[in-house]
C-alpha cells in the first residue's frame, strides 16, 4: 500500500470514529452494569429491534459459551425486547429511536461502543440470530481461544456466516421463544460459495449459499456477503466500517491465509430462515432502514409468497464443528 493509500484509510478511520462519537448522542442508558465489567471479561455488543422471542436462547447460548458482559442497543423495539433484559446484572442496555440506516446500518453505535467499553478486551459483535462456533467450542470455552490468539499475537478472528435453513417450507414449524434454532433449522448449504479478494481493505469477500441460489438466482453478485470478523482484541483506535465484514486498521482484516486459509476460523450459524421471518420481513420492507434500500428483505418478501423450501438434495444437516472443518468451512489452524 502507497503512503498516500496509507494516509487515506488513517483519515477514513477518524471520520468513522468521530461520526461515532456524534451519532453515540442518540443512545440513551436504559440499564448501566459496566462497573461490573473486569479485565480479561469477554464482551459482547449486539443491535436489535423487536427480538424478543430471540433474546432467551441468544443470553443463555452466549453465556455458556463464556461471555462474561453484554452491551445492547435497542433500536426502537415496540414489543418486550427491553423488558427481557431488565435487572440482568450481565446486561447493559442502551435504547435509541435513531435511523439504523442513518447510523451506518448501526455501525456507528457498535463503534462507540467499542470504543467507550471495549478497549482492551476480546469482543464478539453479533446479530441476535447469529451464534459464534469455533474450534473446540464443544469442550472449550471462548476464554481458551481468545487466550490461545493472545498467546499467538492475533488480534482478530474470522467466521463465515453459515445460512441455515429447516426442511420443509420455512414457516412449517413455529419456534418458541427459549428454543435452540437449530431444532428446527439445522440444514446447510456445504458448498456453492464463491470468494474474492477484496484489494482495498484486503479482506475476503464470500457469498453463495441458500440465499444466492433462492433468492438472488438471477443476480447472484447481489447476494448477501457472508465474511465476517465478529470477535476482535479491541482498541479504542479501531472502528468497523460495513457491519463486521470490514474493519480498520487494514491488517485486522487478514483472517484467512491466501494460499489456503488455513488459519484458525470460525463461523456463524445464521439462524434466520425460521417462521418468524415473515413478520420480521413485512416490518422491515415498512421501515426501509436496511442497505441498498432492503433490497435483501424486497427479495424475501416476493419469494416468501410461495412459501420457498430451501432445502435441496445437496443439503448437510448440521452434526458439530469438526464436521464443518471437514467441509473446509472453518479450520482450527494450528490450534491443538
Amino acid at each position: 500500500m502507497s503512503l498516500w493509500e496509507s494516509y487515506k484509510m488513517r483519515l477514513r478511520r477518524r471520520r468513522k470514529i468521530l461520526r461515532s462519537l456524534r451519532k453515540s448522542r442518540q443512545l440513551k442508558t436504559i440499564q448501566d452494569h459496566t462497573d461490573q465489567i473486569r479485565n480479561g471479561d469477554v464482551l459482547l455488543v449486539s443491535t436489535m429491534r423487536n427480538e424478543s422471542i430471540r433474546i432467551p436462547y441468544f443470553l443463555r447460548y452466549y453465556r455458556n459459551l463464556g461471555v462474561n458482559h453484554f452491551l445492547i442497543i435497542d433500536n426502537g423495539s415496540d414489543d418486550d425486547t427491553r423488558d427481557q433484559f431488565l435487572g440482568q446484572g450481565d446486561v447493559s442496555l442502551w435504547y435509541t429511536e435513531g435511523g439504523y440506516k442513518s447510523a451506518s446500518f448501526g455501525i456507528d453505535w457498535v463503534n462507540y461502543l467499542h470504543r467507550r467499553y471495549s478497549h482492551d478486551h476480546w469482543v464478539l459483535t453479533v446479530d441476535p440470530d447469529e451464534f459464534f462456533i469455533y474450534p473446540f467450542c464443544d469442550t472449550r470455552p471462548i476464554r481458551a481461544l481468545t487466550d490461545w490468539l493472545d498467546n499467538s499475537g492475533v488480534r482478530s478472528f474470522g467466521a463465515m456466516l453459515l445460512d441455515m435453513y429447516p426442511k420443509g417450507t420455512v414457516d412449517q414449524q413455529a419456534y418458541r421463544a427459549g428454543q435452540d434454532p437449530m431444532e428446527i433449522a439445522c440444514w446447510f448449504d456445504s458448498g456453492n460459495y464463491i470468494m474474492e479478494r477484496n484489494a482495498e481493505y484486503g479482506n475476503l469477500w464470500v457469498q453463495g449459499g441458500p440465499r444466492a441460489r433462492k433468492f438472488f438466482a438471477d443476480e447472484p453478485q447481489k447476494a448477501p456477503a457472508l465474511n465476517k470478523i465478529p470477535l476482535v482484541k479491541w482498541d479504542r483506535s479501531y472502528t468497523y466500517i460495513s457491519s463486521t465484514h470490514m474493519i480498520l486498521p487494514r491488517g485486522l482484516n487478514l483472517v484467512y491465509d491466501a494460499w489456503g486459509g488455513e488459519k484458525a476460523s470460525g463461523l456463524l450459524l445464521h439462524a434466520k430462515f425460521l417462521n418468524i421471518l415473515s413478520e420480521k420481513t413485512a416490518e422491515e420492507m415498512e421501515r426501509k432502514q436496511h442497505y441498498a434500500g432492503s433490497s435483501e428483505y424486497r427479495a424475501y418478501s416476493q419469494a416468501l409468497q410461495d412459501n420457498p423450501d430451501l432445502w435441496c438434495k445437496w443439503s448437510e444437516k448440521y452434526i458439530n464443528w469438526r464436521q464443518l472443518e471437514i467441509l473446509g468451512l472453518m479450520s482450527k489452524g494450528n490450534w491443538a
